[in-house]
């Protein structure tokens, strides 16, 4: 799995800040989505438990007959509200999902009654509310219905005070509409949308003094000089800015120190060497004194290398534009005073962009090497693109 990350922090974080977000998003969504549900349950149980109790407290002092003209006078009167309202079960408030008769159930032979148990929420609450009445509760299924208990039309049974038994019928509820796929599909494209751009902007904003830094460390080894970086940003990147500022101020100073210790001793030495030559010059042996004096030219030699190359290696010089050509037919015109073989083949059509003078001694030391080591020299030029 580790190949499908980022190999860039600007990516990882990116990664890990949508991907939690729009994940805490969905899990938060499915929470309300439950909360919501369970709350409009209880809060349906609760109105349809003081329907309930009000009714019974109606229709205990009065007459059966009277009690059976009342019930079916409100039956009617509900059912026509609803017809005339075009209202589903799911929307009608309590005192209209509930039907009663003074009948057992169930009112359909194509009904089964199931018991619930006491755990019930909607049975719980009628305990509450009528403690001393035995209430029984029953879930009415069809054949072909394939809907939760939840869902089911429920039967509730109780006794008045003078014995009648009294049955309520609570309409089905209708399963919460699941929630349209697009919809979901489009808010949550939104989120991460939003999310990614607000991302973006406050990663790129962390991450992007650590490219500036990442590009100074490439370009330290070709001009150690550079101005130093900026001190913004975090804390951290801050600190991180000034011991890079600091690190390079110190290999600034170390190159430095080098080349003036290497010109230090190239004059320190110019004297010694000198005596030397001149005491050779008294030796008698000629064999002797031109071994000496081939040594005394080898150390002139280190001591000039080493100082060029201090020198070479020092950034202050300014780039500039170079005529190669030109440099190119100068130091054969040279290589050719010392009979040495060297040719020239191709031309350069636009300048280079360089330090004269380490160009110049870099040239000049593979020409010198390729004739001591090679006998000749053959040099291409071409343009590349």
């Amino acid at each position: 799995m580790k190949w499908l990350l980022p190999r860039s922090l600007f990516g990882r974080l990116m990664l890990i800040l949508i991907v939690g977000i729009v994940l805490v998003q969905v899990v938060s969504i499915t929470i309300f989505i439950e909360q919501q549900e369970h709350i409009a349950r209880e809060v349906l149980y609760e109105d349809m438990t003081n329907v309930i109790v009000n009714q019974i407290s109606l229709l205990d002092p009065i007459s059966t007959k009277t009690r059976q003209q009342l019930l079916e006078i409100r039956e009617e009167n509900m059912l026509g509200s609803s017809e005339e309202r075009g209202t589903t079960t799911e929307r009608q408030p309590a005192r209209r999902r509930l039907i009663m008769r003074l009948a057992p159930p169930p009112w359909s032979t194509q009904e089964q009654l199931q018991p619930l148990n006491a755990k019930h929420p909607l049975l719980v609450k009628l305990h509450g509310a009528l403690p001393d009445r035995h209430i029984s509760l029953f879930a009415a299924q069809r054949e072909n219905d394939q809907r939760s208990i939840d869902f089911l039309p429920m039967y509730v049974t109780t006794e008045l005070d003078d014995g009648a038994l009294l049955t309520v019928r609570i309409r089905g509820r209708e399963p919460p509409a699941p929630l349209a796929l697009q919809g979901f599909l489009a808010a949550l494209a939104a989120l991460f949308v939003g999310v990614g751009i607000l991302t973006w902007l406050c990663v790129r904003q962390v991450t992007r003094p650590l490219s500036n830094m990442a590009d100074a460390a490439h370009a330290l080894g070709e001009n150690p000089d550079r101005p130093p970086l900026e001190l913004k940003g975090t804390t951290e990147v801050i600190q991180a800015a000034m011991a890079f500022n600091h690190m390079q101020k110190r290999i600034s100073a170390h190159m430095d120190e080098r080349t003036r210790i290497l010109a230090a001793i190239s004059h320190d030495l110019q004297t010694p060497i000198t005596r030397m030559r001149l005491r050779a010059e008294m030796v008698d042996d000629d064999d002797l004194r031109g071994r000496i004096q081939s040594d005394l030219e080898s150390m002139s030699g280190l001591i000039r290398e080493g100082l060029d190359y201090a020198k070479s290696m020092q950034s202050n010089v300014p780039m500039q534009p170079i005529d190669l050509n030109a440099l190119l037919e100068v130091l054969i015109c040279d290589a050719t005073d010392m009979s040495w073989k060297v040719s020239l083949d191709g031309r350069a059509e636009a300048p280079f962009n360089g330090q004269p003078v380490a160009l110049r001694r870099a040239l000049w030391n593979l020409i010198g090497n390729g004739v001591k080591y090679g006998g000749e020299v053959d040099i291409s030029v071409s343009d590349i693109p």
